[in-house]
């Protein structure tokens, strides 16, 4: 597979607070990339990185070996996907005006190709047609977020950031959009970034799991092999209750099933 996303010796600080000193990591093309460490150690930094919305104080971030900084940042955001919490839907538009809202920018004069692309994506996330004229306010938790993907990928999108985009509903509908998430990504194969604070949603989602704590990468492994051989006593001290959870011996791990993204 070939490199989708690198971050090359990035430092980044708040005030007097290092957040990152020296950052390295490269992301191959297709993989769900699920990333969980303490509060504060760059998660959500890291990740808004890739779409610009934080620049770093030094070093590179490339995206198919092209620096971003030379490219034009509204561009870039464009075609980038992007989910958070809660979905911060335009209250103001309705369903089918909130998924259409990137592609009527890149599509102004294909109204068709758009009305298109919100069917295809309402369809793949689980939304009734019927919905299409509600407003988000009309909308169950479930809905809204269900809304966010749907308008996050409508511009098919190479790469989605997710940003613990599943932690304001239940834990019922929670499992759902996991499956709905790892069902589009299998269809997909789109490169994702998901930060989460919840170990288990990490390594049922991830193809590979970004373990971080300080701004520095404790381990970036499969499920199994953070399961199997936790690289630190931070990252075994994480994974010790999904280790227990799974009941299995050691030689069997990799049969446990949080590894749900990795056995496509």
């Amino acid at each position: 597979m070939s490199t989708e996303i690198e971050f090359k010796h990035i430092r980044k600080s708040y005030g007097d607070k290092v957040i990152m000193e020296d950052f390295n990591l490269r992301v191959e093309k297709g993989e769900f990339v699920t990333i969980i460490g303490s509060s504060g150690c760059g998660k959500t930094t890291a990740l808004k990185m890739v779409n610009g919305l934080i620049q770093p104080d030094g070093g590179d971030i490339l995206i198919e070996g092209e620096n971003i900084r030379s490219k034009d940042q509204t561009q870039l955001r464009r075609n980038i996907g992007y989910a958070i919490q809660g979905s911060v839907l335009f209250p103001h538009m309705t369903v089918e005006q909130n998924i259409s809202y990137v592609p009527n920018l890149l599509n102004r004069r294909d109204r068709a190709k758009t009305k298109a692309a919100v069917e295809k994506w309402m369809k793949i996330v689980g939304l009734d047609e019927e919905l299409k004229e509600r407003y988000p306010g009309e909308l169950s938790g479930g809905q809204q977020q269900r809304v966010g993907i749907a308008r996050a990928l409508a511009a098919s999108p190479e790469i989605l950031l997710m940003d613990e985009p599943f932690g304001a509903v239940d834990e019922i509908t929670r499992g759902q959009l996991q499956e709905e998430l790892l069902r589009i990504y299998h269809q997909t194969r789109i490169t994702v970034l998901f930060v989460t604070h919840d170990i288990g949603e990490a390594l049922k989602l991830g193809t590979k799991v970004l373990v971080m704590d300080h701004g520095e990468v404790q381990q970036y492994d499969t499920p199994t092999g953070l399961l199997h051989h936790p690289a630190t006593p931070f990252v075994e001290r994480l994974v010790e209750k999904e280790r227990r959870t799974c009941r299995l011996p050691e030689e069997k791990l990799g049969e446990c099933e949080f590894s749900g993204a990795a056995e496509a």
